[in-house]
């Protein structure tokens, strides 16, 4: 199917693919492409409306990032926020200039016109939104008319009288502002006329019938770690192409209290026709990881290691010609990002980027337009447990990452045993579904204590619990201090080698998820 899309063209905003999560949640297909990519050849027929994100730039500022043509020659509706709005002001006839008062945060706007976007929203009390901009437009372009002002952008919001050309310098895809999803949804149903057909069902129905066209007689392989990602993924395979498709889990020996066996379990009961594989390669991980203790060198040994073991198995497969993955949208935004582009790679995926040269599979990825939630939603479609489809992530490189130094079997135990004790008391205490991730980390750190009569000195652990919708952002999760007693208490005491708990309250930025 050729689905109609919202076209937003990313400037390097940090809110980029928060734009993109509203239009979906109001069930209209979205894609984002870099700016200087301007749009597409191959989806302009498809256009329904275009949106430009916000960005770091000035637009009068050599360098910046510029407005393809194309984008007012299409004579679609286009939406334009912050710098979106700032680059439709100076490439037709406008001005920008410095504010003489930078904008950052909550502000109070007022509408003059209210139009199509404020039609509703009222004139009499000031509307609150969320500002993020040191510039502000100080002539408007021949037939436009203000919107909304603010104390300090005489400009908040405008739009062209005659063409379905908006804009706005605050943002309305951050939650901070109250009626933003309103105004968004008024773009996209009473401007672009978008139709809301994006559903998780219609996408299940869709990526069923393209896998079977696209595989044809083929065989599948698909890494499988237990995960969210690679569960929907093995269930679409299953259900699209069943016997055609060999599930390849690779226990590396660096997973939870007893995760091995629970996914073992698990696929071997709820695949119908696809083929289940387990290889425990837990030996060949630990014996590769003695004495690493440099984080990246341990990922990159992991990686080595597990592309050694899955190859070894994937040559068994006979007829093989496609590698199934779990990519999801955000890997794929995060790694178009080349140096020098508006947008920072904020960290490599092995997800994406092609396989080793050695490796002559196609890449088959079902999932790369979708975000994490909408991931879950396709599981519930599939009849995935909920238990399964409500886990919390789980980092590739596994507890490698959250033994910080050397990783052993041993350390590797001890954290193990912390962390189900963390989580069985957030299940306990009804808050495992409040929280995005959750889970411990064993320093590299020995601190002093005392344990009856005898002084002990012994390893410390961090216990993290954060909230987020796609992991892109966080904040860490307010823990009820009861729980954080109860689960001091028995680590302490039930743990041997810890002697010491804390709770990380960073929030992501400035910091990770993951300590490493």
């Amino acid at each position: 199917m050729t689905r109609d899309l919202v076209l937003i063209l990313d400037y390097g905003s940090q809110y980029t693919q928060l734009i993109a999560r509203r239009i979906r949640e109001a069930r209209v297909y979205c894609e984002i492409h870099p700016c200087w990519d301007g749009v597409p050849a191959h989806l302009e027929g498809r256009i329904k409306g275009i949106v430009l994100s916000g960005g770091p730039n000035s637009v009068y500022a050599e360098g910046a990032p510029t407005l393809d043509p194309k984008v007012l020659e299409l004579d679609v509706p286009v939406l334009g926020i912050c710098y979106g709005m700032q680059l439709l002001v100076h490439a037709m006839g406008g001005e920008v200039e410095p504010a003489a008062e930078r904008e950052f945060g909550r502000a109070e706007i007022t509408t003059t016109h209210p139009g199509i976007l404020f039609d509703g929203f009222g004139t009499d009390a000031p509307e609150i939104v969320w500002m993020s901009h040191g510039d502000r437009v100080k002539r408007l372009p021949d037939g436009f008319q203000p919107i909304a002002h603010s104390s300090n952008s005489p400009y908040a919001a405008i739009g062209h009288v005659s063409r379905p050309i908006v804009a706005v310098q605050f943002h309305p895809e951050v939650h901070h502002t109250p009626n933003g999803q309103q105004l968004l949804e008024r773009f996209l149903f009473d401007v672009c006329d978008a139709t809301a057909d994006w559903t998780m069902g219609s996408f299940v129905d869709e990526e069923i019938a393209s896998i079977r066209q696209t595989v044809g007689d083929d065989h599948v392989i698909l890494g499988l770690s237990g995960g969210v990602d690679s569960t929907v993924v093995a269930a679409l395979l299953d259900k699209a192409i069943g016997a055609q498709c060999t599930c390849i889990f690779v226990d590396n020996g660096l997973m939870r209290w007893r995760e091995a066996e629970e996914v073992t379990h698990f696929f071997e009961d709820y695949l119908q026709d696809a083929h289940f594989v387990h290889v425990d390669a837990s030996e060949a991980f630990l014996s590769a990881l003695a004495g690493v203790d440099d984080p990246e060198k341990k990922r990159k040994i992991i990686g080595r290691v597990f592309i050694e073991v899955f190859d070894a198995e994937a040559a068994k497969v006979e007829g093989a010609a496609w590698l199934g993955q779990g990519t999801l949208y955000p890997d794929v935004i995060e790694s178009v990002s080349p140096k020098g582009g508006p947008s920072t790679t904020i960290k490599s995926h092995h997800n994406v980027g092609g396989l080793p040269d050695h490796m002559k599979l196609k890449l088959l990825e079902p999932l790369r337009e979708l975000f994490k939630d909408e991931v879950r939603e396709v599981g519930r479609e599939l009849g995935i447990p909920e238990d399964r489809i409500g886990r919390h992530p789980f980092p590739g490189p596994g507890l490698a990452v959250r033994v910080l130094g050397e990783v052993t079997a041993e350390r590797c135990a001890t954290l193990r045993l912390a962390d189900r004790i963390f989580l069985d008391e957030i299940r306990a205490a009804g808050l495992y579904d409040d929280i995005w991730q959750a889970f411990a980390v064993l320093l590299p750190v020995n601190t002093v204590g005392v344990m009856g009569d005898e002084r002990t000195y012994e390893n410390a652990c961090a216990l993290r619990a954060v909230t987020s919708v796609d992991g892109m952002t966080a904040d860490w999760f307010h823990m009820p201090y009861e729980v954080l007693a109860r689960c001091s208490n028995r680590i302490i005491n039930e743990v041997r080698g810890i002697n010491r708990v804390t709770y990380d309250i960073s929030s992501k930025p400035p910091g990770t998820i993951e300590w490493e």
